[in-house]
């Protein structure tokens, strides 16, 4: 039996979401100040979008 903090593929995604955000901003800024910055403003975005998006299907699961 796997254990329950193992079961979900969603425990990857704030490490996926950091990860990407790093090398979107890395790949725009060469000081590390500046890659940091961009990455929290994209991270950031990133999580309001899902977020959106969660919420969107969550309701339209309520109502349909």
């Amino acid at each position: 039996m796997t254990p329950i903090l193992a079961a979900s593929i969603y425990w990857h995604l704030p490490v996926l979401l950091v990860v990407v955000s790093l090398v979107y901003s890395a790949t725009r800024h060469d000081s590390w100040p500046a890659i940091r910055r961009e990455a929290v403003r994209w991270g950031w975005r990133m999580t309001s979008f899902l977020g959106g998006i969660a919420l969107v299907m969550y309701l339209l699961s309520l109502y349909l």
